[in-house]
């Protein structure tokens, strides 16, 4: 069931939404050649927990973090460690916070000093996807549209669409109703979106397949066939006028 926020649990999750956004403009500053995933994962968890909020990701079904870390081949999920992000890499972070009873949820891909102009062609892709897929959240229409908009776009700039993972409700549980597809799905729910729900789209692109496996850490999830892989995340209310970027 999908659940429709009042416009007070809206505002809430705006101020939860603006502390995420702060906190992921820190950390981007933050990614260097030299840096470990480790690192980046304890500002993280401090800054969260300055705020008087908690990460959302800590825990989450056995995940060991409040940052997900995911670089090169690694799409979501990657967990924080040792590993020292180096020239050329890119790397999404994917952080959530629980703010006042309510979670908010974003990610970003970011390029590691100088990346080739097709990585990078790459992640101006996934975020321009993100943009698309925002302006199909309007209330009467359906959350179809979001996905057939992802991915005609990725088309036309010729890299591959994740069909395995998608965006998801959110609000007083990290995961909710209803699945995002960033794809067009034979038989997919004709569902409506109405004012008041509230939601993650996340396009997830790779240079290559849709396909994935799991990562060498055992929780994350990697492209298949090992093709660079972006993912840019925002978390959207759908209101009178149009979506609202709580995130932003």
């Amino acid at each position: 069931m999908i659940t429709i926020k009042t416009a007070e649990e809206i505002e809430i999750m705006a101020e939860g939404g603006k502390i995420l956004a702060g906190i992921m403009k820190e950390l981007e500053k933050m990614v260097k050649p030299g840096i470990t995933t480790k690192e980046l994962d304890k500002v993280a968890a401090d800054l969260v927990l300055s705020y008087g909020a908690k990460p959302s990701f800590e825990n989450y079904m056995g995940f060991p973090a409040a940052l997900c870390t995911s670089v090169n081949e690694v799409i979501v999920h990657g967990i924080p460690g040792g590993l020292k992000i180096k020239e050329g890499d890119i790397i999404s972070l994917d952080l959530g916070v629980f703010y006042k009873g309510f979670h908010t949820d974003m990610a970003v891909t970011l390029a590691v000093g100088k990346v080739s102009p097709e990585t990078m062609r790459l992640i101006e892709a996934a975020k321009e996807a993100l943009e698309i897929g925002i302006k199909q959240v309007k209330a009467g229409k359906k959350f179809s549209n979001i996905g057939k908009a992802i991915e005609q776009y990725a088309k036309t700039q010729k890299f591959g669409v994740i069909r395995e993972l998608c965006g998801h409700g959110i609000g007083k549980k990290l995961h909710e109703d209803p699945q995002i597809l960033n794809y067009i799905k034979k038989g997919e729910s004709e569902e409506i979106m109405k004012k008041g729900m509230v939601f993650c789209i996340e396009p997830m692109l790779t240079m290559g397949d849709w396909q994935i496996k799991k990562a060498k850490d055992g929780y994350g999830y990697a492209t298949k066939d090992n093709s660079l892989a972006a993912h840019f995340e925002h978390t959207i209310a759908v209101t009178e006028k149009g979506p609202r970027i709580l995130t932003a």
